[in-house]
């Protein structure tokens, strides 16, 4: 038996963005982020293997005014439907398919908050009137376990990122 993943993992996002509002002699940014969850695809239960896919998340932060400045930023993100970073959870309708994302393709740091065994990330930038613009990006990478009961169906999650800068 094989479910589809329509809907996949959808990424809810949220920038919490910061600017200084300061005298010209300080320097302001903004910034934005933006993130593709992974995709999974078709899950096949009888495959020994676990089920990976990656995604990506983004972060620009754009010069506004004064001198160059340096932007620090973490990311954190949420424990989706399953409110645990142990396992998320995939949901369609009451079935469920567990998985995680994390910040290495061996997957041993969890994305999340910092809590319940799970890391924040973080990226520092610099823009100046003559750098304007300045990006950083991550993969996420995704695994579903192998050999879960799962019922034919679309499962979604959604998980929202926050920038802190």
């Amino acid at each position: 038996m094989t479910s589809r993943i329509h809907d996949r993992l959808r990424h809810g996002l949220l920038a919490t963005a910061l600017c200084v509002a300061a005298p010209a002699a300080q320097a302001a940014a903004t910034c934005t982020v933006s993130a593709v969850g992974p995709a999974f695809g078709v899950y096949n239960p009888l495959n020994p293997a676990p089920t990976l896919s990656n995604g990506s998340v983004t972060a620009t932060c754009n010069y506004v005014s004064g001198g160059a400045t340096t932007v620090t930023m973490v990311s954190s993100y949420s424990a989706g439907s399953s409110g645990s970073y142990a396992s998320r959870t995939l949901l369609s309708g009451a079935n469920r398919l567990n998985y995680n994302l994390y910040f290495d393709a061996a997957f041993t740091q969890v994305r999340g908050d910092g809590t319940g065994g799970s890391q924040t990330g973080g990226a520092t930038l610099t823009v100046s009137s003559s750098s304007r613009t300045a990006s950083v990006s991550s993969t996420i990478y995704g695994r579903m376990p192998a050999a879960q009961n799962a019922v034919p169906g679309s499962y979604a999650d959604t998980i929202v990122v926050t920038i802190t800068y």
